[in-house]
């Protein structure tokens, strides 16, 4: 009996080391976003003001995808989907806009795009960007948006990737595609609900514009100086 306990806490470790070897030290997925997207003050944009998605535009997968730079952006970018303009995908709820909590997850801010099959959130230093697009696959393929420790001088920080599906107005969030749900966002009334894998639920408000302390990045998680 021992011996199988053994084996299993072996295999537990083994699973654990590899998640956080692949997490950290594999290499960071390419960087594809538009320059002039991760370059442009996303923060001086008007979000109460959404664009018409008249099918008169670009379509989801004419736009490369975005993902986070390095730990985090530096900035609050330009919308990605900003020249989009193919309607949403049938059975998708309309949560574009900028959210701000007021219960939950206090001083969370987010934005959110959508066009076609694709969903994007900025928050916190990361983009999250996932369905059709010009240059890599469907599941989001990024950082977290915060670096967990340093190293002498290389910051490093959590790979994350998702798939994203609409479940009747519902999207949800599938770690690597084929995991657990870890994520539900949808409409109730007029607020934006988040559920999060760690029993969270936050419930956010519209805003118009961007809260100057959101400018520049707010990265969750800690950061450790090993070296």
């Amino acid at each position: 009996m021992k011996r199988v306990l053994k084996r299993g806490l072996a295999g537990l470790l083994l699973i654990a080391f590899t998640a956080f070897a692949w997490a950290f030290f594999s290499p960071r997925p390419p960087l594809t976003i538009d320059p002039e997207t991760l370059a442009g003050e996303g923060a001086a944009l008007n979000y109460c003001t959404l664009t018409d998605l008249n099918g008169q535009g670009l379509r989801a997968e004419d736009i490369p995808k975005g993902n986070t730079p390095g730990c985090a952006y530096d900035h609050f970018p330009l919308p990605i989907l900003r020249d989009c303009r193919e309607p949403l995908t049938p059975g998708a709820a309309d949560l574009r806009g900028l959210w701000q909590a007021v219960s939950g997850k206090l001083g969370h801010v987010e934005r959110i795009e959508q066009c076609g099959r694709r969903v994007v959130i900025t928050t916190a230093g990361l983009i999250h960007d996932g369905g059709p697009n010009a240059t890599a696959g469907e599941s989001t393929n990024d950082t977290e948006g915060s670096v967990l420790f340093t190293l002498g001088s290389q910051a490093f920080c959590a790979r994350t990737s998702a798939t994203m599906t609409w479940d009747e107005g519902i999207l949800n969030f599938h770690a690597f595609g084929w995991g657990p749900l870890v994520v539900r966002r949808y409409l109730e009334g007029e607020a934006l609900i988040w559920e999060y894998a760690d029993g969270s639920i936050t419930r956010m408000e519209r805003i118009c514009a961007l809260p100057e302390a959101h400018r520049t990045p707010q990265p969750r998680g800690l950061r450790l100086k090993l070296l």
